[in-house]
């Protein structure tokens, strides 16, 4: 229920008194269990992030890749769906607020840091996998799989602000990595393979 209203209207217009409205409970209800609505906003984002996380893991378990290459193409296609399949979760993450309380607040940067810390270590982790099974090429695990989820969160928030349908481009998306990180690189990223050598 507060995620919605933190979504749509952001922390400062949303008010406690109509998440207990909606919620059908006393404004005091909600003060009881969260002091301020920092903290009701702080335990939304930690809820989002178990979910996020959970979702992750549940489709990691369930699909098997046959190399590195294929698990981030797979990554990809995932994080995609998922935002899709969570848009109203996905605002909330997408918007200043939670940034700017963090800065303030170990707590929100604490579930933030975890957040994209996971998404980047499981590209790594496929890029790892890619260079040892020869299907990706040598370049910085790190920082490859840092600018891949960069990539593909850029694009779900243009989605999440109505600016361009993500899904659209996933095609490009896909063959994008692939020429990114192919052994056989069939655009000449000399220039760029060279600041991103371990």
């Amino acid at each position: 229920m507060a995620t919605i209203f933190f979504a749509d209207k952001g922390f400062r217009n949303t008010a406690i008194g109509e998440i207990a409205r909606m919620a059908g409970v006393a404004d005091g209800t909600i003060f009881y269990h969260y002091k301020t609505k920092e903290d009701l906003f702080v335990a939304v984002l930690a809820n989002f992030k178990e979910l996020l996380l959970g979702e992750s893991r549940e489709y990691l378990a369930a699909h098997r890749f046959a190399d590195g290459m294929e698990m981030v193409e797979g990554l990809l296609s995932f994080y995609l769906q998922l935002a899709a399949k969570m848009e109203e979760r996905f605002l909330l993450l997408h918007r200043y607020y939670p940034y700017r309380l963090a800065l303030d607040n170990p707590r929100c940067r604490e579930h933030l840091e975890a957040i994209y810390a996971f998404f980047v270590e499981l590209f790594e982790q496929a890029i790892k996998r890619g260079q040892e099974d020869g299907s990706i090429r040598q370049l910085s695990s790190r920082k490859t799989g840092l600018l891949l989820y960069t990539l593909v969160d850029g694009l779900v928030r243009l989605d999440t602000f109505k600016l361009y349908q993500a899904g659209t481009l996933h095609g490009e998306l896909i063959e994008f990595a692939r020429n990114m990180l192919a052994v056989e690189n069939p655009c000449d990223c000399s220039v760029a393979a060279a600041g991103m050598q371990t």
